[in-house]
């Protein structure tokens, strides 16, 4: 298939990475029609703030400084992280993150998409692909359950599963000045909390709890004003006094996306659509970021629309697969948290900041010397 002199492009899901592929492709083809379809209002969103590591929009810097510049301006930093176990706060130093809220990220994106006349249309939602025929490339950003994964199915080699562990995003005033993990053991079993700012007096709340507990706690048959009222009493000490605040915060079971290919056809995956990455790692959203930017350099570099699908695939594969193996360790780590939870505090702490499996002892000393200090002194 050869590029058409306008060519058409629809897009679904005016998520991160739909709406920054749209721009990216605009800015790059002024001439292109782009569109971008989305089902939801353009402020539905949920989840309060998003996490990146310290470092993880530096990506950004060296080709669309503009873009890197209007989202960092809104960002929460810090250079600690912080374990609470059994009431005694661990500091791990060197290990920064930055946060910005949800909707805050998406309103910054869908105006650099329309700085470059994208096309998104939103309250959208597209019910078959064949919808899209007069598209000469269809991608689907349309996240978990993105329906052009689920038509190509068998052609893609998708799969989905679930973690058995449930976990529900809340909000909260309470200010948290690094992000911060609560370890909990309540009447019902193990619960954790992954909390942190992402404005000024905003804070996420993550609530964690595995299988077991959450069916003792009674938390299926739990309205979400009743789990949230549960769960403030859970981590009342962390929470200081402040309440809880709900938004769509239903108890969900993480998903695991995968698929052997990225494209079939017209057709290419991007984001939630293609792969996922657990939320304790901080990096879903730089990820769909990345393979926006990965996707436009091939469709750019390309003459041919299937090389260009294939050279996207060939040149992030192997990077995106080496973020996800440590995403999943790290998810693995959160499903046996209360099993951990038993350790002395020392070993936990280590076993947390190893869990991903790109992190060791000498690395770590150079990252965090005051936490490694505390650590083998610990030990002895």
């Amino acid at each position: 298939m050869r590029y058409k002199p306008r060519m058409r492009i629809a897009i679904l899901g005016a998520g991160p990475a739909g709406l920054y592929l749209s721009y990216l492709i605009k800015r790059r083809e002024p001439d292109a029609d782009v569109t971008v379809f989305e089902q939801n209002p353009a402020d539905a969103t949920f989840g309060f703030g998003v996490v990146f590591s310290d470092r993880a929009l530096e990506f950004l810097r060296e080709d669309d400084e503009e873009t890197y510049a209007a989202i960092v301006l809104h960002m929460e930093t810090w250079r600690d992280i912080a374990l609470v176990l059994r009431g005694e706060r661990i500091v791990i130093d060197g290990i920064g993150f930055a946060a910005i809220g949800r909707l805050r990220l998406l309103q910054l994106l869908q105006a650099r998409a329309a700085s470059a006349r994208v096309t998104v249309v939103y309250g959208c939602a597209v019910k078959s692909l064949g919808e899209l025929a007069d598209f000469d490339l269809v991608v689907g950003a349309d996240g978990v359950n993105s329906l052009v994964r689920k038509t190509f199915a068998d052609r893609f080699g998708a799969s989905l599963g679930y973690l058995s562990n449930r976990f529900a995003w809340f909000g909260t005033a309470k200010r948290f000045e690094t992000l911060t993990q609560t370890f909990v053991d309540s009447d019902w079993g193990a619960f954790n909390a992954h909390h942190y700012r992402y404005e000024n007096d905003k804070s996420t709340f993550i609530v964690e709890t595995d299988a077991a507990t959450f069916e003792r706690a009674g938390l299926a048959a739990m309205t979400e004003r009743g789990a949230k009222a549960l769960c403030e009493r859970i981590f009342a000490e962390a929470l200081d006094g402040e309440a809880l605040i709900s938004n769509n915060s239903i108890w969900r079971q993480f998903p695991i996306v995968h698929n052997k290919r990225w494209s079939h056809g017209k057709y290419v995956l991007l984001g939630d659509a293609l792969h996922t990455a657990h939320f304790s790692i901080g990096s879903g959203t730089r990820l769909a970021l990345e393979d926006a930017m990965a996707l436009n350099k091939a469709l750019a570099a390309q003459k041919n629309m299937s090389e260009a699908l294939a050279a996207y695939e060939s040149s992030r594969r192997p990077v995106l697969e080496k973020l996800v193996a440590g995403a999943n360790g790290s998810a693995d780590w959160y499903q046996r948290f209360a099993a951990h939870m038993k350790l002395p505090a020392a070993d936990f702490a280590m076993s947390y900041i190893t869990r991903s499996g790109r992190i060791d002892i000498e690395r770590l000393r150079r990252l965090s010397p005051k936490f490694v200090d505390w650590y083998e002194k610990a030990r002895i």
